[in-house]
């Protein structure tokens, strides 16, 4: 009798475990489906990979969704669907939906006065336009400040008082300019209302009931979320995220957003440059009028949007979002191809099954590479420069030694700089991998405490010899969309080093050159 009332607790305790299992499923992932099922063509979809594969733009991750199913999803590799991935600006949004839900619950209004959150960070003289500054006018970033001041107050140690400080050339809410530090106050004041900072106060409403877990964001000095960019997040995040915005809040039958501010906040508030002829306004994705924290685009869409190409692009009138990340050199082309081959693609109804095409399409979706280098086809001594290490000169890059050596195939690069250490390897036709707390190429490097306290990056390294003499040395940060390279020249006992970031590959001056000579 005891064992049957044991066997029995088991199978209930099984049952609640698939049942938890399925429902942890159900939150955690969007449903997938076919194209045609969803009334989208295969065979678009392909020729939009194809059209990517053609182009100038590498993209790292692309998923779409329709009618709240994914139909389509593919990574290059070596980016992986587990893998977070720098949003930039894209995290905007995100800060813009924290101001959201604490203006829901009575812990701000959008016409509250900046000044008023922080009385002991302002000047000693407040201007007209520095009084009159909203929380709105932060959302819309028509703060009146020009130039953008971003760059000024990053170096700064204390962000609020420095923004503040900023003089305020026009009249807020009147003149839209791009301004990240706007955002950042956004998180600034969310965490002065709320106790929390952006990510902890968006954790239950936001990304619990998402299912969205291992993401991390940026603070400034004084803990405070950067707002305006540092979110890492993986595409499914996005997506989720997007899909919300699609559905008015609305998810899984559940009220999320604030009822309303799905809508408010994809409305154009402002006209970016009113000024500029209709045919110029009407041929661009960046001219389309500007939300809260969100862009309007063209075909009705609107989308979060950051740098290199991280979008969460919602399309309301054809009941579909597509997430991607990538490192692109031309924003505007990237979406060009969204509109020429995705959008017409899209039908109301369903399509015929298309087996062939949806079978080729996860083949072509399974088989996305961003490949490295080709295996070495030179005659090169690389024994040579294995085990010896090279004193380098003093350099803006802080680097004292450069070391080699072979394991098989690979290269490992040990480099030394006033504090640590930092070992990575690096593959011959194939991509080793790796973590590394050595920060790699950033947009926002100059911002006292960039990327500060985020786990160790994960990196994957390729090697490829040039000619006799040259070696290229291949780096991917695989959470962010930059690639750094280092191109090292040798000539007998001496090595000189070009590093190059991949958003600044050609630009004239941009290398930094490192000289130095093997330890005797």
């Amino acid at each position: 009798m005891m064992f049957t009332k044991i066997k029995s607790m088991q199978v209930v305790l099984l049952l609640l475990l698939l049942q938890v299992g399925v429902s942890a499923q159900k939150v955690s992932s969007l449903p997938r489906s076919t194209p045609e099922a969803e009334g989208v063509s295969a065979k678009a979809i392909s020729t939009f990979l194809d059209s990517i594969a053609n182009s100038k733009h590498e993209l790292h991750s692309f998923m779409l969704v329709r009618h709240g199913k994914v139909i389509a999803e593919g990574w290059w590799n070596p980016y992986r669907p587990d893998l977070k991935h720098t949003m930039y600006s894209l995290s905007k949004s995100f800060t813009a939906t924290a101001v959201g839900f604490a203006k829901a619950e009575g812990k701000l209004r959008l016409s509250d006065k900046v000044v008023s959150f922080f009385p002991g960070q302002l000047p000693d003289t407040i201007s007209e336009h520095l009084q009159q500054l909203t929380v709105k006018d932060l959302l819309t970033m028509s703060v009146g400040q020009e130039p953008d001041p971003t760059g000024i107050v990053v170096q700064d140690s204390n962000w609020v008082k420095r923004f503040l400080s900023i003089p305020i050339k026009h009249k807020p809410g009147s003149v839209f300019l791009y301004n990240s530090m706007a955002t950042y106050m956004l998180s600034a004041i969310v965490q002065k209302t709320t106790g929390q900072k952006v990510i902890d106060y968006l954790q239950p409403r936001l990304f619990e009931p998402l299912g969205i877990t291992g993401i991390d964001w940026e603070t400034d000095g004084k803990g405070i979320n950067t707002g305006g960019w540092g979110l890492r997040l993986k595409t499914e995040d996005i997506a989720k995220f997007a899909q919300l915005f699609l559905q008015k809040g609305t998810w899984q039958g559940r009220q999320l957003l604030p009822a309303g501010w799905a809508e408010e906040a994809s409305t154009a508030h402002i006209i970016q440059h009113p000024d500029y002829p209709q045919e110029r306004r009407a041929a661009s994705d960046w001219e389309q009028g500007y939300g809260y924290q969100m862009w309007r685009s063209r075909n009705g869409a609107y989308r979060g949007d950051g740098a290199f190409g991280q979008y969460a692009l919602v399309m309301p009138e054809q009941d579909a979002i597509i997430a991607i990340t990538s490192e692109s050199p031309d924003l505007q082309g990237e979406l060009n191809l969204v509109w020429k081959v995705l959008l017409p693609a899209m039908q109301p109804g369903k399509l015929p099954a298309d087996t062939k095409a949806d079978r080729e399409l996860n083949q072509k979706l399974a088989s996305l590479k961003l490949a490295p280098a080709p295996k070495s086809q030179v005659a090169s001594d690389s024994s040579a420069i294995a085990g010896k290490q090279y004193r380098i000169a003093p350099n803006s890059m802080g680097i004292r030694t450069l070391a080699f050596s072979r394991k098989g195939d690979q290269y490992r690069v040990q480099i030394r700089k006033d504090t640590a250490t930092y070992a990575f390897d690096f593959g011959s036709g194939n991509w080793a991998f790796g973590t590394t707390t050595l920060r790699g190429p950033y947009l926002v490097s100059g911002a006292q405490n960039h990327l500060t306290g985020l786990p160790p990056f994960q990196v994957a390294g390729a090697y490829s010899w040039q000619d006799a003499a040259t070696l290229q040395l291949t780096l991917r940060y695989l959470e962010s969309p930059h690639t750094q390279q280092m191109i090292c020249h040798f000539d007998g006992d001496r090595i000189r080093v070009e590093v190059k970031q991949s958003f600044a590959y050609d630009a004239p001056g941009a290398a930094a050159i490192l000289n130095g000579a093997v330890v005797k």
